[in-house]
């Protein structure tokens, strides 16, 4: 590590997960302040997002690969408090947003220099930590994978949840049409507000039928889709011909029963990924791909970021449970 470094403190508060079960089980301890490795950063942090992976941690469902952080937390944003070896381009100071392995609920964090990026001046902490996990997942995915290109139609379930309101602006930033699927007429109204074309109460319509309607039966481009169970069904219904579904999660299931003759005479791409087990070399590669095209459209304002609700780091259990009821619009940042 190189010799200059903010502080010298040794010690932190971060949230740890004793054993698996409900928002309970996340506990503020008292721990050494990590020491950054070749390519890494150590960041002071000032916010960090959450997110539902970290819920399916919290749960035992989604457990740290081997090699990261078993903290929860994978978005920070605050100040580059020491440099690893070889770590060029950045310097102790400098203000960050940084998708980390894990460890983000913590006085300090750990992320690769290759997945931080600089942060706006315009941008609050609280902002700016709201970005990564969303914006990484939803570039790669809906724009690499889904190939998602204007004047196509774009259809993202979970509207009003963090990956959906990043989604419905991107999309339309691009020149999608934007389509999308929520849970109450409340948030109808704010996924409009956010962009989207269309919004979808799925509590009282069918979004399939309504896709049929509303495309004239020709179907979207691209789905963006985090349920599964019954959706990937009527997700593949939905498509139009060589139609793009993309899966990042499943909050139904992962299993299904399709028929392929749809898949295949539509000549549909059924896709997924999931990014904590991906290299840092893919990280740096969608985090440069921000850095150019998406960045310059939050530091001017053209793309925003609904932040939900805030609570102190001592607060994570209860940020967990206003996550769990799904009753949240956009994100929920702790901050330090």
């Amino acid at each position: 590590m190189k010799d200059q470094q903010m502080s010298a403190q040794t010690s932190m508060k971060a949230v740890v997960i004793k054993g698996k079960g409900g928002p309970e089980v996340l506990q503020v301890r008292d721990l050494p302040v990590p020491t950054p490795g070749a390519g890494d950063v150590l960041i002071k942090v000032a916010a960090a997002g959450v997110n539902r992976p970290d819920v399916l941690q919290r749960q035992g469902n989604y457990p740290a690969p081997k090699g990261h952080s078993e903290l929860p937390g994978l978005e920070v944003a605050g100040l580059v408090a020491a440099l690893g070896e070889g770590v060029n381009g950045l310097a102790v100071g400098d203000a960050v947003l940084a998708l980390t392995p894990g460890g983000g609920y913590a006085e300090y964090a750990i992320a690769p220099a290759l997945c931080c990026i600089r942060k706006p001046e315009a941008l609050s902490f609280i902002d700016a930590a709201a970005i990564p996990e969303t914006f990484f997942t939803v570039w790669h995915n809906v724009f690499e994978r889904g190939a998602l290109k204007a004047g196509e139609t774009f259809l993202v379930h979970g509207g009003t949840s963090g990956i959906g309101v990043t989604a419905i602006q991107l999309a339309k930033a691009f020149g999608a049409r934007v389509i999308t699927t929520v849970g109450s007429d409340e948030k109808c109204e704010a996924a409009r507000a956010l962009g989207a074309d269309i919004a979808i109460n799925y509590r009282t319509q069918d979004f399939s039928e309504v896709v049929k309607t509303e495309t004239g039966k020709r179907g979207v481009d691209v789905i963006l889709d985090m349920v599964g169970g019954d959706y990937i069904d009527k997700n593949i219904r939905a498509l139009a011909d060589d139609g793009r579904l993309v899966n990042i999660a499943y909050q139904k299931g992962s299993t299904a029963t399709i028929d392929f003759i749809r898949v295949m005479l539509k000549r549909l791409t059924i896709t997924g990924s999931t990014l904590r087990i991906r290299s840092n070399d893919v990280k740096g590669g969608i985090a440069r791909a921000l850095e150019e095209k998406v960045i310059p459209l939050v530091a001017s304002g053209k793309i925003k970021i609904p932040v939900d609700s805030t609570f102190p780091l001592a607060d994570a259990a209860k940020a967990h449970a206003r996550m769990e009821s799904s009753e949240h619009i956009g994100k929920i940042v702790l901050t330090i």
